[in-house]
Parts: structure tokens; sequence; C-alpha cells
């Protein structure tokens, strides 16, 4: 990690990203505020934290608020240079390690959730229970434990008692002693995101068969769920692109301090912050029922609408 006290151009660097740590806090509040408006309008509504696709959607959105903090926190630490000891940075990584893969396979089941529910109307009420979800959310954490799991075991084989108790400016980098770390990082990582892939785009053909077949609401219906597969793999993609972010600021860092700086914070503001918009775009604007609703809370019950009382 470059020194962010040294001199380019004359003017300390830290100086010049003070604009951009700005920039970052307005973004980050604005998002914050959006998706606790959303989690309240969530959990003021009995049908929405009922039905399956709403309480993965709640699901992402406390995932997303945690990685948002989490994110954030290491961001100003590292601008400023503040260092922290080696244990406390170790959890605040798990925590980045683990719900930034929540969201992504959250995504997943939220696009089989459309699957079923268009493919195989008949039996969704079965297989998007309340009682499935509850188990989808705790396998959906379990397989994002995995991979962090693997990498703190062979941080915890390789590194010496003595760096526990250093401190360093916290990012996840300190922890990959070796390249070959990285490289089995990268590989399980790369993993998941071809599974999730490869679900998404198997999700999307039969949906897609549906919809050509389908006439008059079933069409109309079909089709916006295609629509959602389709800013789902989108803010996957972007997901996956995250992961390659500290391998190309890594390879810039080697040509220019500054142009590495700018990297950084381009990549946080495109690839950690637009996938985390994207979901209240996707569900909170989007899907009728949540967008009545949440009209209705945010006018304090002033604008009333005979749909917003939900049954089913």
């Amino acid at each position: 990690m470059a020194n962010n006290n040294s001199l380019v151009g004359g003017e300390p660097v830290t100086r010049r990203n003070s604009d951009m740590i700005i920039v970052i806090q307005v973004l980050v509040s604005v998002f914050l505020c959006i998706n606790f408006l959303l989690l309240t309008t969530f959990f003021m509504k009995e049908f929405f934290y009922t039905n399956m696709r709403y309480i993965l959607f709640a699901t992402t959105l406390l995932s997303d608020c945690l990685i948002l903090i989490l994110s954030n926190i290491l961001a100003i630490f590292d601008n400023f240079q503040w260092t922290m000891q080696i244990l406390l940075c170790l959890i605040f990584c798990i925590l980045s390690f683990v719900y930034t893969v929540v969201t992504p396979l959250t995504l997943t089941a939220m696009t089989l959730e459309r699957y079923v529910a268009i493919c195989m109307p008949l039996r969704h009420g079965e297989l998007c229970s309340t009682r499935s979800t509850v188990h989808c959310i705790f396998i959906i954490h379990g397989l994002s434990s995995v991979p962090c799991f693997v990498n703190v075991l062979i941080f915890f084989a390789s590194a010496p008692l003595s760096f526990y108790r250093q401190y360093r400016v916290c990012s996840a980098e300190i922890f990959i002693l070796y390249s070959w770390q990285g490289h089995i990082w990268s590989a399980i990582y790369q993993f998941y995101f071809l599974i999730m892939c490869i679900t998404i785009v198997f999700s999307y053909i039969k949906i897609m068969k549906v919809a050509k077949a389908a006439s008059g609401e079933n069409k109309k219906s079909t089709w916006k769920g295609l629509r959602t597969v389709i800013l789902h793999a989108f803010q996957l993609l972007l997901c996956l692109i995250q992961l390659w972010c500290p391998f190309i600021e890594a390879a810039v860092l080697q040509i220019d301090v500054r142009l590495y700086i700018n990297v950084r914070y381009f990549n946080y503001i495109i690839f950690y912050l637009t996938p985390r918009c994207l979901s209240p775009l996707i569900y909170g604007l989007r899907d009728e029922k949540f967008f009545l609703a949440l009209k209705y809370y945010v006018f304090c019950g002033l604008v009333e609408n005979s749909s917003f009382h939900l049954t089913n």
C-alpha cells in the first residue's frame, strides 16, 4: 500500500483525496438512508416479511448496509493512514469477506424464486414458503463463509505470532502473505461466481421460453420477471468485477501513485456502491406493491391507495 502522505505533484495526496472522501460520505449516507427507509417499509407490513422475494430483498438491504458501513470505515482509515491492531482488522475483513458474497448469493436465490414463480407456479407456495426462506438464508450465509474460512485458515497457518500484535492500516491485502494465497482466494471466488452466472443464465433461458408462450397478463408479468433477472445479472457482473479490483489496483500501483488513488476511488464508487443502489431500484421502485407501501409511509399515510392494503 502506498503511503498516502507522500507528495504527488508537490501536494500531499491526503489533501487531494479530501474531496473524494466527502463525495463518498455523501453517497454512502444517501444509500444508507434509502435502505433504512426500505427496511422500515418492509417491517411495517406483514405481507412483506412473510413473502420469500421480499425477505430475500431485505436480506440484501441488510447485507449492503453492513458492507457500506464497513468499507466506508476502512476507506476513511486508509485515507488518513490510521492504523489498528491486526486482530481488529481481521474481524473487519472477515465480515467484509462474508457479506461481499452474501449479496450475490442472495441475488441468485431471488432469481431462482422468480424462476419458480414463473415456470413452476403450482409449486411456488411449497418451495418458497417462509420456512424454506429461513433455511435458504442460513444456507446463503454458510456458503458465504466457506471462502472466508479457507482464507483465514491459510492466514493463521502462515502468519507468525508476532504479526498479530502489529498495528497497520487495515486492508484485505495485508492478510495475503504469499502470492499463492491470492491465487487461491481468487480461484474460490471465481468458482462461486461461475456457478451463480450459470444459475442466472439457466433461469433467464427458462423464463424466456415461458414469456414467448404466455399471453395477456401472464405475458406482462413474465416479461417483468425477465427484466428483473437481467438486472440481477448486471448486479452480479459488477460484484464479479469487484473481486478483480485488488489485482487491478496492485498493477496500477506499480505504474503511478496518483493513478492508483484515482482508480481505487473509481472502483469503490462503481463496483462497491453502484451494485448496492440497484437493489432499491429493482424491488423498491419497480415492484408495484412495495412502491405503493413505500409511498404510503413516506407521505405518512396522507397518500392513500386501495391497492396498498395487501392481502396476498
